[in-house]
Order: structure tokens, then sequence, then C-alpha cells
């Protein structure tokens, strides 16, 4: 798919700057994870390594650690390194049990996986082990009400839908850049927000789509989700009108060629551009635009996911269906989709467009 040459350019270039030992963790997890979940990984352990630089726990370059010193390391150093994270980096307690997940996974791969010409494991001491995780106090509760109010309820899917296809037009009608540029990119906008509210896709998902991802007769989209998973995902009837609409003038008032795959495209900028793919920044500054103008300012790319499992599971109350149309699969849930009806799957996607009587 589009975009994983790039992740892995940059991935490669960031392993270049690290231990060798973390180059062969990550190839060791190129299999099961994406490219962009590997440059995470590689992100967190880069900061890892420059504050024990930092600290003087090592002098000389980050990609020479080695392995003596991390097996080294105390309980006490690490903990260092956690508050470092929480209290200088300003990193929210989730984010810094991320990082500290990320380690937990590199340092049990030197101890328990890998293995020395002697059949010896890297790591015979593995500090991360040790480690606690910090505790999440907020309850799924909390959190769902802090979701609330930042994400579309009931009409307001309706509302938010109309106000990028029309409204914001007519809202911007005495500015004339404003004005002409949504004229020349509401169909497409409209699309975006459409297939997003109407099958939950990740931003990286919608980015990444091809037109011949899309499988017009039933109404699914071909994506790779975390994992590298291949999967056909639904989306609604609704979201397919709407992408038909776009897909009618794209050619021609994108200036788009035939050998362009990109679902959703950028125009040209000047005489010499050529349309591009829209990057997820692109589509990010899009939402926020429209979302301020709408008068929902939090709003995001991944508000409007929240905002169709919300709807989803108020009108299904199905969630082994909803973390398979989401893509949230993991070990412990495979078996659950594994008997998921893929003809049902659909019905509750369609069923989302089916208005409610009085």
């Amino acid at each position: 798919m589009a975009n994983q040459q790039q992740y892995f350019q940059k991935l490669n270039t960031l392993l270049d700057q690290l231990p060798w030992y973390v180059g062969e963790y990550i190839s060791h997890k190129q299999r099961k994870l994406s490219a962009a979940s590997l440059l995470n990984y590689a992100h967190d352990y880069k900061i890892f390594f420059n504050w024990l630089k930092n600290e003087r726990l090592h002098t000389g370059e980050i990609k020479n650690v080695p392995l003596e010193l991390l097996e080294s390391l105390t309980t006490q150093q690490v903990e260092g390194f956690l508050g470092f994270l929480q209290y200088q980096l300003n990193n929210k307690e989730i984010t810094v049990n991320r990082k500290l997940s990320a380690l937990k996974s590199l340092f049990n791969y030197l101890q328990n996986i890998a293995e020395t010409r002697e059949l010896k494991p890297y790591l015979q001491r593995n500090v991360m082990a040790k480690i606690e995780f910090n505790e999440i106090k907020e309850s799924m509760e909390t959190i769902a009400n802090k979701m609330e109010g930042k994400i579309l309820i009931g009409d307001e899917y309706e509302k938010f839908r109309q106000f990028i296809a029309s409204d914001y037009g007519l809202l911007n009608k005495d500015n004339k850049k404003l004005y002409n540029f949504h004229l020349l990119n509401r169909e497409r906008d409209t699309a975006i927000v459409s297939l997003i509210l109407g099958s939950g896709l990740r931003l990286s998902e919608v980015v990444n789509l091809n037109i011949d991802d899309i499988d017009y007769s039933k109404y699914t989209a071909r994506v790779i989700r975390k994992g590298n998973k291949e999967q056909f995902v639904f989306f609604s009837k609704l979201a397919m009108d709407d992408l038909q609409d776009y897909l009618q003038i794209r050619e021609k008032r994108y200036k788009v060629d035939k050998s362009n795959k990109a679902l959703f495209v950028a125009a040209p900028m000047g005489p010499k551009g050529k349309p591009r793919r829209l990057t997820a920044r692109s589509i990010e500054k899009l939402i926020e635009k429209y979302a301020a103008a709408f008068g929902k300012p939090s709003l995001s790319v991944h508000k409007l996911r929240h905002s169709f499992a919300t709807r989803y599971h108020t009108e299904i109350n199905d969630v082994p269906k909803l973390r398979r149309q989401l893509g949230h699969s993991s070990i412990q849930t495979t078996m659950i989709y594994t008997h998921i009806n893929n003809d049902d799957l659909k019905q509750a996607v369609d069923k989302m467009d089916i208005p409610k009587g009085d």
C-alpha cells in the first residue's frame, strides 16, 4: 500500500542511529507489526538511548550502547527514565505506559528470544521485567464522559456531513478565496468524512486507499490494518453515494491521469504541479477547519472514528462485530472474529442508514 515504503525509509534512517540489536529486534517484529508501529517503537528507543547518554550512563554515539549496559541498569535508573518522560517531557501516564511497553518488548526479546552463536541469551538479566506500568486511574466511564461532547451524536452526523457538502460554502460566500476553495473540494471532503463516519476507518487507512481498493458492488474498502493484515471493511450506502459523487469529478477537476491510483487527491500546486495523494496532515487540517466552523472544534479524524463506533454500538449492540469493523484484533479476540458472518456485518453497517420512524 502507499506510504508503507516511506515509513520503512524513515525507519531504516532511524535504525542507522540505534544499536545493532534494536535493528535485529525490529526485523523480528516486522512480520507482526505495521511499518508505522515499528517506526513508533524506534522513536521510543531513540528517546531512551539519548536519555542514557544525557545521564552520562554512556559516552559516545547512542548506536554504540552495549548490551552490557542494558544488563547492568538498576530499577532506580529505569524509574528515573520514566520520571523524565512524565515530568520533563510531560508525557501522560498512558503514553509512559506505551513507551515502557516498547522497552519491555525489546528487553524480553534480548533475554528470551535472541541467541548468540553459543545459544546463550543476549541478556542474562532483564531489569524491565521488574518495572510496573502506571496505574491508569480513570475508569472507562470517566473516559466515556470526557469523550461525550467531543464526538457527533444523534442528528449531528448528517448535520456535519451537510455542513461540509454545502453550508460551509454558504457561510463563507463573501470570502471569495475560501468560497472557491470549498467549491473545488466539497465533494472530496464530503466523501472523506462520510466514509469515516460510515466505516470507522483509521486516518492512515483512508490516506492509503487506492481507487481499486473499493469494491463498488459489495460496499467494501480493502485496507491494511495494524500488523499488516489485509481486511475488507464494509461502509455504508450513504458513504458510497458521496464517494460516487466525488469520483465523477475527480479526474477532470483534479487533472488526474489514469496512472494515479490514489483515491483522495489534492489539486496541483502551480502551473507545473501535479495532483498528489492527499496526506494525513492535509486530512487532519480539513477536518479541523470544518469542525471549528461547525462549532465542535474538538472534532478530529479520530473523534469521527469514535463517533462511528458510538453510533454503531447504539444501533447494533454487537461488540464482536464492532471490534472487527474497527480492526481492534488481538490474540485474545481472533477466535471471535473467525465466527463473524460478513453478510451480517454488512447488514449491520447498512442498518445505520435506515432512518428511524417517529
